[in-house]
Parts: C-alpha cells; structure tokens; sequence
C-alpha cells in the first residue's frame, strides 16, 4: 500500500514540476518579449544580441534598427481543403509596418545599421519594377536621412518611359527616391552586381558615399532578420499564441535571404520545424546553391538541402501570374479575409495547396505556419486581370419619397 502511495505521490510531483516548467518557460518568455518591445523604439540603433543557439555562427552583427513593428501576429487560417487532421496558421509579416510592410523590414533592421556604420550618405539597391524591397529600402533610407538610388528592372519596350505611379512606385517617388531604369534583356545580360557597382563608382565620382545593398537584401546580414524571427516565433510558441508545436514553416523564396535565416534558425534552436520554400523566380537547384553561399557566409556548417525543401512555384515567370492564380488570390481574400500578394505569397499558398491535393499523405495532421511576406502593394499592377473577377458593385435603388434624416458628421 506504500508503495502504491509512494507512485502516485511521485506521479503528482513530476505533474507539479512540469507545469510549474511550463509557467516558469512562459513567465520567461513574457519577459523577454517585454523587453525586446521596451528597448525596440522605433528608429532607434541600439546593439544586437543574437539568441544563445545562434552564438556560434559568425560573423555576428554589432548592431540593428527598430524598423519594423514586431513581433508581428500570428493566428489561425481557416483554409479550405486541408489534409486530414492539418492546421495552418499564419504569421503576418505583411503588418510589419505601413510603407515598410513586408519581410524586407527584417533583412534592412541589420542592412541599414551597417550603412550607417560605414559612413554611407546614399544606398543603391536594385529589382523588379514592382519591387517590395526597393519601395521598403527607400522607405528606410529617408527615414535615415539617407538619399536612395534604385535600379528598377522593366520590359524592353517600357525602358524609355515614366515608369508611372502604380503600388511600390508612388511610394518611391513620393519618399524621393532616384530611379534608373534598366530593360530585363540588359539585366539578364549584366548582372545586378556589374549593374550596381557600374552606379556605385558614377556616384563615387560625384563626391558621393554609396553602400550596395543586393537584391532582395538577400546576403549573409540581411539573413540575421530572420534568423531573429525565429527567436520572436519560439516566444509566441511559448506564450501559446499557437496551440501546441509547429511542425512545419511555409514561405515564398524570391532571393534567398529569408528562407536561408528561416531554415537556419529553426535548425540552430529547438523550434525544430521543417522549412519549405516556394520558389517564384528560377529553380530549386539555383536556390539550393544561393542559400548554401549565405549560410556558409555565417560559418554555420550545415547543407542547405538538408535544412530547407524548396519547391518551384513561379509558373509563367517572376511577377507574372495565370488567371488561375489570380483567382486564388480572391478566393482566399474572400473565404479567410486574408490579401495575399500576386508575385510571392499568393504564389507561395498556391503552390502549398496544390502539393496537400496532390501529397495529402505529406501534410496529414501537421501543424503548420505560412509567413505572409508582404506585397499588398504589387496588387495594384493586376488590376487588369482582375477586374473582370472583382464586379460585385450595384447602383443603391433609393426611393424619391424617402424623407432625410441626418446623422452624425453631416456632410453637406
């Protein structure tokens, strides 16, 4: 009868100290996530470090800027047609910030501290015509005090004209930004480095001090931003923003950088979730070769095949969409309230959906969450195509004889 006695004691003990764990794990994380809001000020420089299973990676980052509003939330997305037993939920990167929105926020938090350590007065940064990184790199420059010079990559037949102020370019041309206008044939055939350096050393010439930033922001500091995220991920686990372990992470892939701190961080740190990439541009192989460069930057010894699952989903091409596509897009902005973009994540969840039918098997009772990167403002060059979908507008019926009744706020 002791014995017996002395079991369930011991059971009700083990109970006592795991649950006194777990309030000890929260309280913990609590406090952390306090913290890093108290000393994230916006705008403010202030020195970085990194979480304690990023520690051996190296070179690590002296400093960051508060750019971005974070952590940015994370709750459930009721899709339809899930595998069996499957949750998805989503984290909302694209809320980071208003002209600033997106997962460019994270990569320029390092990217900018860096210019600002070198003496930089200007930044040159290069992309697509709708590029979310050059609209966010031009946003973060102004508030700097930096002036920004961007290299925007357009049709041939466009080249030679203003290029308009449709979505990210309102934004670069009302904060000021310069911009230079490349066709994608002479993109193809120079490279963004030639073509970046060839406008560095036109405004070294002109008494100026520019700093490059690559594409997308995607080089070994820009990847820090999400590495850092996975330690914000691993907090909001802890608090329970999610309801038990993530099992899997989704995102979009356009240049590497996020994917490569993505999977790398989940890899280093106990978070432990499977790190799948949706490829809009290029191939999984090109992918696997470029994220391979940014981690071994970072001395993390580690192959990139064996800690990211990159998958092609660009379809026609980089910014290029199928009416298929496009219609997915409003579907899901319909049924969840959820805008994804047309160029990353609306082909990322496209593409994610597409392989749960095809592979229900591969997704079936896993807990996963999507990273929506942004772009809401790349909707606005589809307008086009979409309008035909989108015509859910009548003329009000009013009768003549209805009598007028002010309300609050009149008017006229």
């Amino acid at each position: 009868m002791r014995a017996v006695t002395s079991v369930f004691l011991r059971r009700g003990a083990l109970k006592i100290n795991q649950r006194l764990s777990q309030q000890k794990q929260r309280l913990s994380a609590t406090m952390e996530a306090n913290k890093l809001l108290h000393t994230g000020e916006f705008l403010s420089k202030k020195p970085y470090e990194p979480p304690t299973w990023a520690t051996s990676l190296n070179p690590i980052p002296s400093h960051k800027y508060s750019l971005g509003h974070l952590p940015t939330p994370i709750h459930k997305w009721n899709l339809p047609n899930l595998p069996k037993n499957t949750e998805v939920w989503i984290k909302r990167d694209d809320l980071s910030g208003m002209q600033l929105s997106g997962n460019k926020v994270r990569k320029l938090e390092f990217l900018m501290a860096d210019v600002i350590a070198q003496g930089a007065d200007c930044v040159i940064t290069i992309g697509g015509i709708q590029s979310n990184h050059c609209r966010a790199t031009a946003v973060a420059a102004k508030y700097l005090n930096l002036d920004c010079y961007l290299i925007l990559r357009t049709s041939k037949v466009l080249v030679d004209e203003d290029p308009g102020l449709t979505g990210n370019l309102l934004i670069e041309r009302l904060v000021g930004a310069h911009i230079d206008l490349v066709s994608k044939e002479e993109y193809a055939k120079i490279g963004s480095v030639t073509l970046g350096n060839l406008l560095k050393e036109r405004l070294i010439n002109e008494g100026r001090k520019p700093y490059v930033i690559p594409v997308g922001g995607s080089n070994s500091l820009g990847t820090w931003g999400y590495i850092e995220s996975i330690r914000e991920i691993q907090q909001q686990v802890q608090l329970d923003v999610i309801d038990g372990q993530l099992s899997d992470i989704v995102v979009a892939c356009g240049s590497g950088g996020t994917i490569a701190g993505l999977a790398l961080g989940s890899w280093l740190s106990n978070l432990r979730a499977k790190v799948h990439a949706f490829s809009v541009c290029d191939d999984p192989e090109y992918f696997y070769n470029y994220v391979q460069g940014l981690i071994d930057g970072l001395n993390a010894g580690v192959s990139s095949q064996s800690i990211v699952d990159i998958q092609d989903a660009k379809g026609l091409g980089y910014a290029m969409n199928t009416a298929e596509e496009l219609e997915f897009v409003k579907e899901i902005a319909r049924k969840t309230g959820v805008v994804l973009d047309p160029v990353y994540s609306g082909k990322a969840a496209y593409g994610m959906l597409k392989d749960m039918a095809v592979n229900p098997l591969k997704w079936e009772g896993k807990k996963i969450l999507f990273i929506h990167t942004g772009g809401l403002l790349g909707l606005f060059d589809k307008t086009e195509q979409i309008a035909p979908t989108v015509g859910s507008w009548r003329r009000m019926k009013i009768d003549e004889a209805v009598p007028r009744k002010d309300g609050t706020g009149k008017m006229f």
